[in-house]
């Protein structure tokens, strides 16, 4: 049985750049964890009054004032729906000009589009999908909405909006570099209806690609791929379904599930759900089964990695290094 704590020591928690490259299309995850150090460190020194930022950010290269936005969405969890609910909210509630306090002083930002015919809408800000790889400079509808997220938390109005009120306070952490440094890491291991949802089955798609493509080199005599296992199934209808099936020149198989959340979601629990089961039924029909199990998102559930260690004949890492371990495994039920 894998030691969890030793497993955790081992793993990478985070994309590694080079699936980051292959699912930027795919989902703006990477793309956010590849800067979030640069936004922590505008966020860090932009604290000598609630405005600077945005000089801040405009004498910064890599990070562009879109994907900056993108950054303070995911951290508040207020995407586009919830923003075009404010825009029609706000003007009866402060009118044009958020009132704001900020280190003890009072302050006020007049809103340049909360009254225009522009919808605040993700499009508009270019937050999706391709447009967040292209560089968006700043504009008077980025900057309103960076503003709402970053000081609406601290805005002096007894009407304002819960979702508002409790969610944008990012600004209230400027400067302040171990909370914030905190608060946003946390945040990231957290999934956001922003970033979360179809593509996560996406992003396990890739990570079982990765693997699939690492042990075909690795191992060249064996067969990796979708086959069925003999012997095993649901049913009498069902074959049981696995991400990746090995098997060795001598007929030797072993089914291997891949994870890699850096989002937590309920996919690890199914797995664990699973797992004495599965053990149970491959082993009683000669065959072993291995786990590789990564991101920061799974390390939030212990209790089911736990069970998968305890049921699982090899679990890995997304590390090389980890990754040679379960090849090594796989060479030994050969001799």
């Amino acid at each position: 049985m894998r030691d969890l704590h030793e497993l955790e020591s081992n793993a990478l928690k985070f994309w590694p750049s080079e699936l980051a490259t292959q699912e930027k299309d795919l989902s703006v995850i990477p793309k956010l964890i590849e800067t979030q150090d640069k936004f922590i460190s505008i966020l860090n020194i932009s604290d000598s009054d609630p405005f600077i930022w945005k000089e801040t950010l405009k004498n910064t290269k890599s990070l562009s004032a879109n994907l900056f936005l993108k950054h303070l969405m995911v951290l508040s969890d207020i995407g586009g729906e919830k923003l075009m609910r404010f825009k029609k909210e706000l003007p009866s509630i402060i009118g044009r000009t958020l009132h704001f306090s900020w280190e003890s002083n009072n302050y006020s930002y007049e809103f340049k589009t909360i009254t225009s015919k522009i919808n605040w809408s993700n499009k508009n800000l270019s937050v999706d999908g391709d447009k967040i790889t292209t560089n968006i400079e700043m504009s008077p509808l980025i900057e309103d909405i960076c503003m709402l997220l970053l000081f609406g938390g601290s805005a002096i109005s007894d009407n304002i909006p819960t979702d508002i009120s409790e969610k944008c306070i990012i600004g209230a952490l400027f400067g302040k570099t171990v909370e914030l440094e905190k608060f946003v890491k946390q945040r990231y291991i957290w999934v956001s209806r922003i970033t979360g949802g179809a593509t996560s089955n996406k992003l396990g798609q890739l990570a079982q690609h990765a693997v699939k493509d690492y042990l075909e080199k690795k191992l060249p005599h064996w067969r990796i791929n979708k086959d069925k296992l003999p012997g095993v199934s649901h049913n009498e209808r069902t074959s049981l379904s696995v991400d990746i099936i090995a098997k060795s020149p001598n007929n030797i198989f072993c089914a291997i599930e891949v994870s890699f959340q850096v989002t937590t979601n309920s996919v690890i629990e199914r797995k664990a759900g699973q797992a004495q089961a599965r053990q149970t039924l491959l082993h009683a029909n000669g065959h072993k089964i291995a786990y590789v199990i990564d991101g920061a998102g799974n390390f939030e559930r212990q209790s089911a990695l736990r069970t998968i260690c305890q049921f699982s004949d090899c679990t890995v890492s997304f590390k090389k290094e980890e990754l040679d371990n379960l090849v090594n495994f796989l060479n030994s039920l050969e001799k």
